[in-house]
């Protein structure tokens, strides 16, 4: 009980990360409608600063591994925040820079602090709870903080641009960023004047033999990388092509305020698959979980796809009034509703992708997280790629991207998961 009552205050710090990693990463999506308009840039470059974003997780992610292996949690924890709060701070002086440029730096910036706080967070909440049980139960708890936060981004966003127009600068989500660097300064200070648990800096790793295999000699665990990567790209290329799509008033969009709305709902059905995955997932295994959703997924892309966009449908979202947020209806394009149902599918993948790719791998398990952590890097790629084909051919026919991308990940699970390097010593 002691333990718990002396690590309230750093759990709490942990969760507003677990929280940021989202909040931060999620903003890149609305940024891009405004710096569209500001800049009066294509889709393909509105995108970029998400690409910048993610880029990121290929310098850092094992590094940030190894750097958390040598220094320790608190110290990689603050480095992360640290930069978390000057990527920020260099998107928000872009707006006063007025260069688009200077944004996709900021937002390479926080990039880094995303990896590194992406790499701290989960094992550190395990420690903080004193691993076991409620190590888990912390860390389930910073997802849905994670996806909470995820939720009301788009929102804020939408609410402070409202509809989109020649005047729409990155000066209008100001607000937005100064809430950041304040939760990344409140938590750096708290940090800093705290103790924390360091149990591997405390007592020497056994020095294992060197082995002739590593975590890329399993079949399983290369084509799982190449899963995790796409799968972020889905999670990310579909809400966000969402907003763009919504927020352009050429393409028979409903404006950035409605959008935002539309896109929180995504992120909030996220939750809800989280919620619901958790609860059965002592009884249904990784692998159908990922069966089922990779298909179900594929199927709302396709009939987004095929639907006609002159169709429309009133779909639950949280709205802005003047008396605050509430719950009402929103008329949008029929397409949108099935892509925002992909949100229950996107909602349990990594855990399945990550479970069945290093299943079997025993010793390399903990490169192969660092690899997937570098893999990361596909949730800017997809995107990319997708918005340059929603430039040359149009916002629907883009989402054959995260259509392919969720077939990929199907295949994955009822072929591509199976471990058939079982020769390869693992202990």
């Amino acid at each position: 009980m002691n333990q718990q009552k002396n690590y309230a205050l750093p759990i709490f710090m942990m969760f507003l990360l677990f929280g940021m990693i989202s909040f931060v990463t999620n903003l890149a999506a609305p940024m891009g409608v405004v710096v569209k308009e500001q800049f009066q840039a294509s889709n393909f470059l509105g995108m970029l600063g998400n690409f910048a974003n993610f880029l990121a997780y290929a310098f850092m992610g094992i590094p940030g591994g190894k750097l958390l292996e040598k220094v320790g949690y608190k110290k990689t924890a603050l480095l992360a925040i640290v930069l978390g709060f000057v990527g920020v701070g260099i998107q928000f002086f872009s707006g006063v820079a007025e260069s688009f440029f200077v944004y996709l730096l900021g937002a390479f910036v926080a990039g880094f602090s995303m990896c590194l706080l992406n790499i701290v967070v989960n094992p550190m909440l395990n420690t903080l709870g004193g691993a076991g049980k409620k190590g888990n139960q912390l860390i389930q708890v910073g997802a849905t903080f994670n996806s909470l936060m995820g939720t009301l981004v788009p929102l804020l966003v939408g609410m402070l641009v409202g509809e989109v127009t020649k005047n729409t600068s990155i000066k209008d989500v100001n607000p937005v960023m100064f809430i950041a660097m304040g939760i990344f300064a409140t938590v750096g200070l708290v940090l800093y004047f705290v103790n924390i648990p360091e149990p591997h800096m405390n007592k020497g790793e056994e020095v294992k033999e060197k082995s002739n295999y590593s975590a890329w000699s399993f079949r399983h665990f290369v084509l799982g990388a190449i899963a995790i990567g796409i799968y972020v790209g889905v999670e990310v290329g579909v809400p966000g092509t969402l907003f763009f799509f919504l927020a352009d008033a050429t393409a028979g969009g409903v404006g950035a305020a409605t959008a935002g709305t539309v896109v929180a709902t995504y992120w909030l059905l996220m939750l809800v698959g989280r919620f619901v995955g958790a609860s059965i997932g002592g009884k249904v295994s990784s692998k159908t979980m990922l069966i089922v959703a990779s298909a179900v997924g594929a199927v709302l892309a396709l009939m987004a796809i095929i639907a006609p966009t002159s169709t429309t449908v009133s779909i639950p979202v949280f709205q802005s009034t003047s008396a605050g947020l509430s719950f009402g209806l929103a008329s949008v394009p029929i397409n949108a509703m099935f892509l925002v149902l992909i949100g229950l599918c996107t909602s349990v993948m990594w855990g399945g992708i990550f479970n069945l790719a290093v299943e079997g791998l025993g010793r390399f398990t903990a490169a192969a997280s660092g690899i997937f952590m570098t893999m990361v890097v596909g949730g800017g790629i997809l995107p990319l790629i997708q918005n340059a084909v929603a430039d040359g051919m149009g916002y629907m026919v883009s989402y054959w991207v995260p259509f392919l991308g969720l077939v990929f990940l199907l295949y994955y699970a009822l072929i591509g998961s199976k471990n058939v390097n079982t020769d390869i010593p693992v202990e």
